[in-house]
């Protein structure tokens, strides 16, 4: 079994040049950390987020007075538009205004919403919610057939088919195997898959036949019976991952109920509830709060204490200039990125002993930074 577990760029960079584990322990130490190689990427390979695809949560603050500001970010296409619009909706209506943080389970997840929807004990009426949200079914969970996004900065990018076929290569080439299979180098130049023989490669994750990230977000695919087609890629819950609270089938949520996850990532989830972005700073103004007592973390009646108010959430676009929070993260299709991941993979810097040789798609976080630092 193939235990690597890379993004798109690092195959595309590994196929001519793949460093094993065992070679890895013949360079000089001192080797650069991942940190280190965040820390010397040219400005060039930033890339901004938009702020339209920002929210600034406002909680209330801290007993010590301490203020708490959380921004999240909002997944792009083609996955989960339909909640991505109704959060947007939520948060210029000012419908999120004035909702508490109600359930915080240890080591799972945190989630806000109206305390009289849904919650164990609610006892009063809940907010009416604005009109015009779309009603969401549970394929669109998944984004079917081949993904193929424009880069951010308007560059060719490879569609995830042709991905997943530099990632098979890439491993292959590290256990010196067969060739780079007819057709590849045309489909590389062409951006077009579709005439090169794809072979299911076993990665080692238990919960989908490949992982990968794309535009800086961690996906998974499964396939087609014949390991050509792609019958399905979906947003993988990692740390930090932002869902959208739901009943039980066939409810999908509207989003007026969010969650974060706080713990070991839950991959089983996956699928399961729609994911809508992630938190990208304030993480342990959530991360802290104290835990529910009552089932699945919620605070029960005599913790009423406990619940912090949520006091705004705003689209960061909507805000005034000189308010508005502008971030970016490290572009994920780059060379930079591509020694990020295999140095993540592979740890060298004089802490480390023996190189793990892979990584899982969870412990690959892609690096973002407020934008000018």
């Amino acid at each position: 079994m193939n235990k690597p577990l890379i993004s798109l760029a690092a195959a595309f960079a590994l196929t001519t040049s793949w460093t094993s584990p065992l070679a890895a322990q013949d360079e000089p130490a001192g080797a650069p950390s991942p940190n280190e190689i965040v820390e010397g990427a040219e400005a060039e390979d930033w890339v901004s987020i938009p702020a339209e695809d920002l929210l600034v949560m406002t909680l209330a603050p801290a007993s010590d007075g301490t203020e708490r500001e959380v921004v999240i970010q909002l997944m792009p296409a083609p996955f989960s538009q339909g909640w991505v619009k109704n959060i947007r909706t939520l948060a210029r209506t000012g419908w999120y205004d004035d909702i508490t943080v109600n359930r915080v389970q240890d080591n799972y997840v945190v989630q806000w919403g109206d305390l009289n929807y849904d919650n164990p004990e609610a006892d009063g009426e809940p907010k009416l919610l604005p009109e015009g949200l779309k009603v969401m079914d549970e394929s669109d969970y998944t984004t079917s057939g081949l993904l193929s996004v424009p880069d951010p900065r308007g560059r060719p990018r490879m569609n995830y088919h042709l991905g997943a076929m530099m990632m098979r290569n890439a491993l292959i080439a590290a256990n010196g195997e067969v060739p780079v299979p007819e057709g590849f180098e045309q489909a590389l130049k062409s951006g077009d898959a579709s005439s090169v023989k794809f072979e299911k490669v076993e990665t080692g994750d238990a919960y989908a036949p490949l992982t990968s990230i794309v535009l800086g977000w961690p996906i998974a695919r499964d396939f087609a019976e014949g390991g050509r087609k792609s019958s399905g890629v979906w947003p993988v819950h990692c740390y930090g991952m932002v869902g959208v609270g739901r009943n039980y089938s066939p409810d999908t949520g509207s989003g007026a109920e969010l969650y974060t996850v706080i713990g070991h990532a839950p991959r089983h989830l996956d699928r399961n509830i729609a994911l809508v972005g992630r938190i990208i700073e304030g993480m342990e103004h959530l991360s802290s709060l104290p835990r529910g007592s009552g089932a699945l973390g919620f605070y029960t009646e005599e913790e009423a204490a406990k619940r912090t108010p949520i006091v705004t959430v705003r689209v960061a676009s909507d805000l005034p200039t000189a308010e508005r929070p502008a971030f970016e993260y490290l572009s994920t299709e780059g060379e930079t990125f591509a020694r990020y991941i295999e140095a993540r993979a592979n740890r060298r810097d004089p802490f480390f002993i023996v190189p793990a040789g892979g990584a899982d798609i969870c412990n690959i976080p892609v690096p973002i930074r407020r934008a000018g630092e």
